[in-house]
């Protein structure tokens, strides 16, 4: 890193967890914890990473206040607390934890269907109370019970393995999960009414969003089975809680387990505080020693790539890719901001439209980011907004940039087994430039349509010309004259006396002044000086 960068953690995160950032070179750590929204608003401004967990709501106006924010990481899963439109607009990379508290949410689950099950913290309290009447405790045993899991994902998996164990058949709905897939882990998939009808157990794995708020209300619980007892460590919101105040009081639901609520902390005139059925946490689903520690070293990973370039293995606003697939793709990511940067000092007017193709089995990938990277790269130092993954195909959209992607899975030229094509239209004006990955290094390999290879970095000096005799040598000539070392030269060409062009690496940049000169050479139809 060649500057500082401030990073502010706002909720209690792990020590060790946060000891990534903290030996890192360049990275100021800041712990603030208990900040008021005004408090964060005026604190901000000066930090390029924020850390939270549930506690810190960041809000548009916080994200609008945060004019360095690069990225914004949640340690853990759920990222309701995040404004994620006002984030993208801001160009601020929303990056989470999606993995690391899966087992501490699964086991919290089971934990908390035994309790529902035996009635353990009641009668915990009973005993604490001084009294011993057993018959009020009455349990059910969950050996052959029928477990119902709404959503099939990385947490109700956990908890499916876990729930075999104890003997349980388990049923499912999960809309994006195939019946085979479930099938291969002893789960049978059915709608959702037909799950809600023969479930003796249910247990919620769903995001909150505008489809699944309040997706069991009066209706629903209608549908169950008497007795049927919920659980939900998942998200609140997703259960209505008067609905199942009235269901539990009704008879008709023996009783629920929540850990998340539609208001944390939990309002004090909540109906389910006064029913004795109901079994109450603090949103504890990720509260273990171990997943804290993950889920705050999992982002503070992240923090560090997005902070020196690299795109987020679990970013929120951005599609998530494997990780192989990822490492894969990261050069060609650089290579195509570089190829966009070339393409944007190459066009003397703005771009109208960028075509960006894949070629060879890099086509058999999703290249989004590729695609961002090169709107980013011709976009930069162009628009005031900073422009990264996340927002620019919108800002290219808002300029009335068209952007096409390609993919063309044969390889286009024997050399190459991957290439990137980015070409630019301006008016009637049009470019195109080709780059490979060579060694883990990007290079440029065609220009228009001649073909001939250099590095895609630092000064350059690039002359369209016809092939004639002298031309190289009086370039160099000036160039020498003007106190500008060249550090490597490379030509090509249509053929003998035909279009050529030319590329210059300098060790100094091209003076405007010897530019003009050397634009006046007959033969060079144009010159153009790119720094990359």
């Amino acid at each position: 890193m060649t500057e500082t960068y401030k990073v502010l953690v706002s909720d209690q995160l792990s020590d060790a967890g946060l000891a990534p950032l903290q030996n890192a070179d360049g990275i100021d750590v800041v712990v603030k914890t208990d900040l008021t929204p005004e408090q964060l608003i005026a604190e901000i401004p000066q930090y390029h990473a924020l850390l939270v967990r549930s506690s810190t709501q960041v809000t548009k106006d916080v994200l609008v206040a945060g004019k360095r924010l690069l990225v914004v990481a949640r340690a853990g899963v759920g990222v309701d607390n995040i404004d994620l439109a006002a984030a993208t607009q801001a160009g601020v990379i929303v990056v989470n934890a999606p993995t690391g508290n899966v087992v501490a949410a699964a086991e919290h689950t089971v934990a908390m269907l035994m309790a529902l099950a035996r009635n353990i913290p009641q009668a915990d309290s009973h005993v604490r109370q001084g009294q011993w009447k057993r018959s009020r405790f009455m349990g059910v045993e969950v050996r052959d019970k029928v477990l119902g899991t709404v959503g099939l994902g990385r947490v109700a998996q956990e908890v499916v393995e876990r729930a075999k164990g104890l003997g349980m058949r388990v049923i499912a709905h999960d809309p994006y999960v195939t019946a085979d897939y479930a099938a291969q882990r002893g789960v049978t998939m059915m709608s959702v009414d037909d799950l809600l009808a023969q479930a003796d157990f249910i247990t919620f794995h769903v995001p909150l969003n505008e489809t699944t708020r309040h997706m069991i209300s009066s209706d629903q619980f209608a549908q169950m089975k008497p007795g049927v007892r919920i659980l939900n460590v998942a998200r609140g919101g997703v259960i209505d809680e008067d609905a199942l105040a009235a269901a539990i009081t009704s008879g008709h639901v023996a009783g629920a387990a929540l850990d998340v609520f539609e208001e944390e902390p939990l309002g004090r005139e909540s109906p389910l505080r006064k029913l004795s059925q109901v079994v109450l946490t603090p949103h504890l689903g990720g509260s273990t020693v171990e997943a804290q520690e993950k889920v705050a070293v999992d982002v503070a990973l992240q923090v560090l790539d997005v902070l020196e370039g690299r795109p987020a293995r679990y970013a929120v606003n951005a599609p998530i890719l494997p990780p192989k697939a990822l490492d894969f793709l990261i050069p060609y990511i650089d290579l195509a901001e570089r190829m966009g940067r070339f393409l944007r000092q190459m066009n003397t007017q703005g771009i109208d439209r960028l075509e960006v193709t894949a070629h060879g089995s890099l086509a058999d990938h999703n290249i989004d980011y590729i695609v961002a990277a090169g709107i980013k790269g011709v976009l930069a130092n162009v628009v005031e907004d900073r422009v990264n993954m996340i927002n620019a195909r919108l800002l290219a959209e808002r300029r009335g940039m068209e952007v096409m992607e390609r993919k063309i899975h044969h390889h286009q030229h024997d050399h190459y087994d991957n290439m990137l094509t980015l070409r630019a239209t301006s008016g009637e004006e049009q470019r195109t430039v080709r780059g490979a990955i060579f060694n883990g290094v990007p290079n440029l390999v065609a220009i228009d349509d001649l073909w001939v290879e250099f590095p895609a970095e630092g000064h350059l000096l690039l002359t369209s010309h016809r092939d004639r005799p002298g031309i190289i040598g009086r370039v160099g000539t000036l160039l020498g004259q003007s106190d500008v070392n060249i550090s490597f030269m490379h030509v090509g060409r249509q053929g003998p006396r035909g279009q050529s062009i030319m590329v210059l690496g300098t060790d100094e940049p091209i003076p405007t002044t010897v530019e003009d000169v050397l634009s006046e050479i007959d033969d060079i139809r144009w010159i153009r000086a790119v720094y990359l």
